[in-house]
């Protein structure tokens, strides 16, 4: 059993996500894994740091970030901050040897997260990006699907991922609406998500034509204020791509999209089957196969069940759903497996830079108005 040190930046709501997946995972998979011992917390805000301190069980607190990264009683660095300050953190963090488990996105430009993905192969250390969709069995399994080669020649991939969150006008501006702090509207906070799935299980997006709007184009500075600030990203966008399979793509995302709450969902379409799947429904999973009788043809419903990467450490049996945050539960599990026992894992900072380089082309499409090739990085 190896113990792992958790220093973690960041006491908001994503830190205490982190720390509870932590210690679900140890409970769920056991200790052959390692376990966390939780060494210390930093956050700007004194009182915010107290409190993961004692709510979370965290030896120490701190208010500056930097004690985490040079720490000695420290073995991984959990970035949990707001997205402007991951690359400076897990510059610092790597250029000290640790491991770093990062928050998506690793960072707020192609530039930055390409000189992370350099520095942490060259350091040697676990370094992970957390798009835990990825980790979600149903996708993991339409991953397998694709793969066998059973949906056929694959054609196109459409998908979006919507949320109404910020549709009220009276909501004040926070961060996620500014450039340098979010790097990105919709597309980074939530179609970065897509991204990360639809290349999971479909292979490297090559070229995008995007186009973006924001519907609410002001916000109060504060609550209940008369002064307005400028929101300066997209609320909505909708991208055409293509896939270096051959394949084409229709990919969008809102967070104005009135009535929708949690709607990650995509439609893969093959020469021989198709699959569907949207997380508001996360425990089933439509499928047809063009081989099917005629008198048999239609979707078919799969329900999730052991027989599917990572759904039993939760359930014995099919049909019982599990939950969104379990997503997390399985992310760090694979983060403390590669840690403890040298475990493959998909969600490096190379591919953190994958996603990022794609967020950038299409940026770069919906300001200019014209296709974009999407460069292909280190493998």
């Amino acid at each position: 059993m190896k113990e792992v040190r958790i220093g973690l930046v960041g006491a908001g709501w994503m830190g205490k996500a982190h720390s509870n997946a932590l210690l679900n995972a140890q409970m769920l998979f056991g200790p052959d894994f390692g376990t966390a011992a939780f060494e210390v917390v930093a956050d700007a805000n004194e009182e915010s740091a107290k409190e993961a301190q004692h709510k979370l069980g965290y030896k120490r607190y701190t208010t500056d970030w930097h004690e985490v990264v040079k720490d000695d009683q420290v073995d991984l660095v959990d970035i949990a901050t707001p997205n402007s300050f991951h690359y400076e953190v897990a510059k610092a963090a790597l250029e000290n040897g640790k491991h770093v488990y990062c928050e998506k996105p690793l960072s707020i430009s192609e530039e930055q997260s390409k000189e992370l993905a350099q520095l942490a192969k060259e350091k040697g250390v676990i370094n992970y990006v957390g798009y835990n969709n990825t980790m979600n069995p149903a996708n993991a399994y339409v991953r397998e699907l694709v793969q066998s080669g059973k949906l056929g020649k694959i054609m196109r991939f459409t998908g979006t991922y919507d949320q109404d969150s910020l549709l009220d006008p009276e909501l004040p501006i926070t961060w996620r609406h500014i450039n340098k702090l979010a790097g990105s509207g919709a597309l980074g906070d939530l179609g970065s998500h897509l991204l990360s799935v639809s290349q999971m299980i479909m292979g490297d997006i090559t070229s995008v034509n995007a186009v973006a709007t924001t519907v609410i184009p002001e916000r109060p500075k504060a609550p209940g204020s008369k002064e307005l600030a400028k929101v300066e990203n997209e609320d909505i966008i909708t991208i055409m791509a293509e896939y270096a399979n051959g394949a084409i793509g229709q990919i969008a995302s809102s967070r104005v999209a009135t009535g929708r709450k949690n709607y990650l969902t995509y439609e893969i379409q093959g020469t021989e089957g198709s699959v569907f799947y949207t997380l508001e429904r996360m425990g089933e999973v439509q499928v047809y196969f063009k081989s099917d009788a005629p008198a048999d043809q239609g979707f078919r419903t799969v329900l999730l069940n052991p027989e599917h990467k990572g759904y039993s450490v939760f359930q014995p049996a099919g049909g019982i759903s599990i939950a969104y945050n379990d997503m997390k539960v399985l992310e760090v599990h694979e983060l403390m497996a590669a840690i403890t026992t040298g475990a493959p894992y998909i969600c490096n900072f190379n591919f953190g830079y994958k996603i990022d380089r794609t967020v950038a082309g299409i940026l770069r499409s919906a300001k200019n108005h014209t296709w974009v090739t999407i460069e292909k990085g280190d493998s």
